[in-house]
């Protein structure tokens, strides 16, 4: 009996992940973004503690593989992807831009399709068992969410045209599924000489957060990005 427990310890926690994804899908759409932001936070949370026990307890199993990566796209894919469809509703469009408007919107679903493909491929890529190749998707979550909900006053003004949101939707579809090298926060020991990098990112990251508070996520992320095409150089 505890051992069936147990092996099912893991599944409950990635259930847990989907859940907080749909909650924050709704309050992506009612245009609540800063509890979209934490609700993504939560489920990144459960993302992190669901591996972590899959690992400790050794309880692996097929479904929780398909599990986690249907979980992942609904908390990472479409939960970001609503919160890009809610501000397009909200923004500012020329004259010249009004029809535009009616579609422009259902484009933010590109954020949930390249999602679904970066998943896929994660899950058939033998290369990206201590590190990733793109961006990982929770990562892309928090860049969204945390830049709506920071920034929410200059994105619907006048001063930002809708298409610079749609290059940024273009540009962070194709930085998850492009073949850049990113470095993973997995940590096979505490030694600073092996895990420098992923150390000094989680003290700017902590520093940038009590600084910008919810701007800090997007700014993190941004910096994960820059910090993974420097180390890529380097090697």
């Amino acid at each position: 009996m505890a051992n069936c427990i147990i092996r099912h310890i893991p599944n409950a926690l990635t259930c847990l992940n989907l859940f907080s994804g749909c909650v924050a899908s709704v309050m992506a759409f009612e245009a609540r973004y800063e509890m979209a932001l934490l609700f993504i936070v939560v489920s990144a949370l459960f993302d992190f503690l669901d591996g972590l026990a899959a690992r400790v307890l050794h309880a692996y199993s097929d479904i929780g593989k398909d599990l986690d990566s249907l979980s992942d796209d609904v908390s990472f894919g479409v939960a970001p992807s609503l919160v890009v469809f809610s501000l397009f509703k909200e923004m500012y469009y020329p004259v010249y831009l009004e029809m535009a408007a009616a579609w422009l919107p259902y484009l933010a679903f590109l954020i949930a399709v390249f999602s679904a493909l970066r998943l896929a491929k994660f899950n058939n890529d033998t290369r990206q068992t201590t590190s990733f190749i793109g961006l990982p998707v929770p990562a892309n979550a928090l860049f969204w969410a945390s830049l709506v909900a920071g920034f929410h006053s200059f994105l619907v003004s006048a001063a930002f045209h809708p298409f610079y949101l749609l290059l940024l939707v273009g540009l962070f579809s194709w930085l998850l599924v492009s073949e850049i090298p990113m470095f993973s926060l997995k940590f096979k020991n505490l030694s600073w000489r092996d895990n420098k990098v992923s150390f000094s990112f989680l003290l700017l990251s902590a520093g940038l957060l009590i600084i910008l508070q919810i701007k800090g996520f997007a700014a993190a992320i941004l910096c994960y990005i820059l910090v993974s095409l420097a180390t890529c150089r380097k090697k």
